[in-house]
């Protein structure tokens, strides 16, 4: 094992996400023990009734009540085993079951009302064979119309607004449309000192499966994966302590896709923008119809414009192609070429730009020292 991982550290999130989770664990471990207790209470109570207000035999009383005891006890553990299973509940899916539900139960009503008038009109009377054919029919349309009712809402749940104007299945935004934040921004890191200058009034939205790559990466056995993992965890955590932005970390589900379809889809469905400095991510949004937002364009529409003339003030760092000349770099990594700067390496120097050059490689400066105004670091 890399000597550097058996070192890790956790990062202050995840020590704030172990304590979540295990929060969280304790309360859902709480509310199934309840619900056990007052299943098994409801299980045995006619049971015990039964002893105490009959005078059968005990083992009449038994056979009378063990099987709706074992059903209950049954029913119970199969609503636990199905809440085990699902981890991630919805709200919506779970609104989208019951209003599902309700439409089924609606139609097998009027299907069992029209089935009884067919039996009425051809003289079918009660006790006849021909009553217990229509009993499971009726049934089996119940069940079959509940079963039509959820899976229609679920598959149009998105277009069920034509229909009914009020229903929502998404939450609603007011005001500003928040931010997902991608992977890449968190890695960046530009993100913290934008939120410390209080230019984002927008709320920021933190998704599970973003900090679940950043997990990944920082457990990666390559040394750079796991520098930017543990880094976007950090300026995680530095978010959500800071209070200079309104974070809200979100449990979502991806279905297995990749983090940028995750993302596109979510902002889809919710009517949420998206913060990145991934190109390709800005690019396949704009053919979706998502408002994608780069880090890198807020950057370049902001950068100082040295423009010929501009005087700037720049630290020279080293020599160029001659000894004659120095090199120093622009806040945005700009590099800046400036002639009889060699002999000022480390001091900061006030330059005038002579020319700016766009190249294959990057945007190029070349300036002169004003020698009048050149001071020492």
């Amino acid at each position: 094992m890399n000597p550097e991982q058996q070192t890790k550290k956790p990062t202050v999130f995840e020590l704030e996400q172990a304590r979540d989770r295990t929060t969280r664990r304790l309360v859902i471990l709480t509310i199934r023990l309840l619900f056990i207790t007052f299943m098994f209470a409801a299980a045995i109570l006619p049971f015990i009734a039964g002893l105490n207000s009959a005078n059968q035999p005990i083992n009449e009383v038994l056979v009378d009540h063990l099987g709706p005891m074992i059903s209950t006890i049954a029913f119970a553990a199969i609503i636990l085993i199905i809440d085990a299973l699902t981890p991630n509940k919805r709200l919506s899916a779970v609104l989208g079951v019951y209003l599902g539900l309700v439409v089924g139960l609606f139609a097998a009503l009027a299907v069992s009302m029209l089935i009884d008038l067919i039996a009425d009109s051809w003289g079918i009377k009660q006790g006849e064979v021909a009553t217990q054919y229509l009993t499971l029919l009726k049934l089996v349309s119940g069940i079959t119309l509940c079963y039509f009712g959820i899976s229609i809402v679920f598959t149009t749940k998105d277009n069920l607004r034509l229909v009914l104007p009020y229903v929502e299945f998404t939450r609603k935004i007011r005001g500003i449309r928040p931010l997902l934040v991608d992977t890449s921004i968190l890695i960046d890191g530009r993100i913290e000192h934008l939120a410390q200058s209080k230019f984002i009034d927008a709320p920021l939205i933190i998704t599970q499966f973003v900090i679940d790559e950043l997990h990944t990466l920082s457990d990666s056995h390559e040394k750079m994966k796991r520098e930017r993992g543990r880094r976007g965890l950090s300026i995680l955590a530095n978010l959500r302590n800071s209070g200079q932005v309104e974070l809200t970390i979100e449990s979502s589900e991806t279905s297995g896709e990749k983090v940028d379809r995750a993302l596109l889809e979510l902002a889809q469905a919710s009517g949420y923008r998206i913060l990145t400095t991934d190109s390709n991510l800005q690019q396949v949004g704009q053919i979706e119809g998502v408002t994608v937002l780069n880090l890198n364009d807020l950057s370049q529409a902001v950068r100082a414009q040295a423009v010929p003339g501009a005087k700037l003030q720049i630290e020279i760092v080293r020599n160029g192609e001659t000894k004659a000349q120095g090199v120093g770099y622009m806040p945005d990594g700009t590099m800046v070429v400036i002639e009889n700067g060699g002999d000022s390496i480390g001091e900061f120097v006030t330059i005038e730009v002579t020319n700016a050059l766009q190249t294959s490689a990057g945007r190029m400066i070349f300036a002169n020292i004003c020698t009048e105004q050149s001071t020492n670091s």
